[in-house]
């Protein structure tokens, strides 16, 4: 009998980002859903200064309620770490394997601009006339030039109250019964002597001794699902 996959893309991305590690999932004999999140990918015509965290968390928990999905692997990309945290409020006793791919690993009360660094935000950006409530795609490396061109006009960008909001946890993630996955991309660059650490290899540093983990690595920048599909597929074929 086939597994259950949920998988949740990044910042300023949308579901089509997965759209060439599902095909292998499937051929495998699995069921895979990869829900938008309001306001991006092709839910953008959604965006709105409302748009937060919760919002996210209740895109993806719905999805899995809605379906009435259990036993599922729940995998977060980047951004989606943040997302698939916060649903474990909502989903957890649905959850048998929970991953992070090459992403943020918050604990309670973390947001994801603190785990980045970001300086605070002052008073006014997100209301009022000629306010800022979405931040701009940052740049990203394919290794294909046309896939790099493909995934250009689909990049959107985000709103910023989701980077702001932090996450709600019950309890620490290595107390839950499910398997932790944590997988690394190792072709992005650690942070310079004297600098905070970057928050996907403070995450991967983190957990990669930890028994109540698994730790992966892909040999890619983190444009991990478009650059490798096929070797991110065979890991999450791994675990199941």
């Amino acid at each position: 009998m086939g597994s259950t996959f949920v998988l949740v893309h990044g910042a300023w991305g949308g579901s089509y980002g997965f759209r060439t590690v599902r095909g292998p999932l499937r051929d495998a004999g699995h069921e895979v859903y990869t829900p938008s999140l309001t306001g991006i990918g092709e839910r953008a015509h959604l965006a709105s200064p409302q748009v937060n965290l919760s919002t996210h968390i209740a895109d993806v928990a719905n999805s899995i309620l809605y379906e009435d999905l259990t036993g599922i692997v729940l995998l977060g990309y980047s951004y989606g770490g943040m997302v698939i945290t916060g649903a474990l409020d909502h989903v957890a006793d649905r959850v048998a394997h929970l991953v992070y791919l090459d992403a943020f690993l918050p604990g309670d009360g973390d947001s994801l601009d603190a785990l980045a660094g970001a300086p605070a935000a002052g008073p006014g950006t997100l209301a009022g006339p000629g306010a800022v409530w979405t931040r701009p795609p940052l740049e990203r490396r394919f290794d294909d030039p046309d896939e790099a061109a493909w995934n250009a006009p689909r990049r959107v960008p985000h709103p910023a109250a989701c980077f702001r909001e932090p996450v709600r946890l019950e309890k620490p993630l290595e107390s839950y019964p499910f398997t932790r996955t944590y997988i690394k991309a190792t072709d992005d660059p650690r942070a310079e002597p004297g600098q905070p650490p970057r928050p996907f290899w403070a995450a991967a540093d983190r957990v990669r001794d930890d028994p109540a983990w698994r730790y992966r690595e892909i040999d890619t920048n983190h444009m991990i699902p478009a650059n490798r599909p096929r070797e991110l597929a065979d890991l999450l074929l791994e675990l199941v």
